[in-house]
């Protein structure tokens, strides 16, 4: 029997992340053949670790993994697994912390100064020869705008600092941090964010997708935002209940919206929200730039050998509670 300890990745990685694994001569990479649940249940069997992007970590494929011992995010995102089934057998979910955070945040402000800066209307109009959209449509200014984060974790906080560099008015709201940092850090405490809509120029979400924050952002909250208002998204597609925001859209009862994330991906052809002229989209790549996708695969493999050799950084764990026991087949 081989004392070689496979891992399995779910889809390739970048090179920098195998060559990492590669360094190790205890290790045997092995690439899913496909990502069917039933290969996937075949290939996992003899797995010591998998790593994991967009391809979900099912029950079926924990169960079947009898020699599992970390299962490894490419990312921080962590819905499109069985966490719960990885705890009750002992087995930590590690995600890779600090990857992405920086990439998704120049992403949000993309959108944030697309939307404002209307510079997707005006792109079209100079390759139909309209300069005359000039006398009809106006971009606007971002300085000076009041902009609320959702969640002030890896990415709200580096949001929160880029928009306080271009002398926006910064609101934080999240109720599991420690407070105090919010205003040390210089921004306004917002302790219930439904009420405070009214005020905002814009609304940008960086909290993760749980059975809290799914829908939070529905149509009481889009119309409680002020009709110049705008609304990103490069969280996760389902906080924000998409029916709602395509009649707030269609209604201008906000301003605009930019989305990197959707309940469903790829986007069905027949979603609603595809051809509305007052919303950006991007194909769910806020976190996938070529630096990131670098982080993404180190740190996923690095969180793979840490495993292995006992020195797994609980602060990269997700079910923190297994830590303290044994892995469970």
């Amino acid at each position: 029997m081989s004392s070689r300890r496979k891992v399995l990745l779910l889809q390739p990685i970048h090179d920098t992340g195998l060559a990492l694994l590669r360094e190790r001569d205890d290790v045997k990479i092995a690439i899913a053949s496909a990502i069917s649940q039933d290969t996937l249940i075949r290939e996992v069997r003899d797995a010591h670790a998998i790593i994991a992007r967009a391809t979900p970590v099912t029950r079926a494929m924990i169960d079947a993994a009898t020699d599992l011992c970390v299962v490894s995010r490419h990312g921080v995102g962590y819905d499109s697994v069985d966490v719960a089934r990885l705890t009750e057998r002992g087995i930590p979910l590690a995600i890779a912390i600090h990857s992405n955070a920086l990439s998704v945040a120049e992403h949000t402000l993309y959108l944030i100064l697309a939307l404002a800066k209307r510079g997707f209307a005006f792109d079209q109009a100079v390759g139909r020869g309209n300069f005359d959209i000039r006398a009809t449509l106006r971009g606007a200014d971002i300085a000076g705008k009041s902009l609320l984060i959702v969640g002030f974790g890896r990415t709200g906080t580096r949001v929160a600092s880029f928009a306080y560099a271009f002398d926006m008015k910064v609101f934080v709201y999240d109720p599991y941090i420690d407070q105090s940092l919010i205003a040390s850090a210089g921004y306004s405490r917002v302790e219930d964010y439904f009420s405070i809509l009214p005020e905002m120029d814009m609304v940008t979400l960086h909290c993760p997708l749980t059975e809290e924050t799914r829908g939070m952002i529905g149509g009481q909250e889009l119309d409680a935002m002020k009709p110049s208002a705008y609304l990103v998204n490069c969280a996760r597609g389902g906080i924000v209940d998409e029916q709602a925001l395509c009649t707030a859209l269609e209604n201008k009862s906000i301003a605009g919206a930019g989305l990197d994330v959707f309940v469903d991906e790829p986007l069905p052809g027949d979603n609603p929200l595809l051809g509305l002229d007052n919303l950006i989209t991007s194909p769910h790549v806020a976190g996938v730039t070529l630096e990131a996708s670098m982080r993404m695969a180190t740190g996923a493999a690095a969180n793979v050998l840490a495993a292995f050799d006992g020195t797994l950084d609980p602060a990269a764990v997700v079910n923190h509670e297994v830590l303290s026991v044994a892995a469970q087949p």
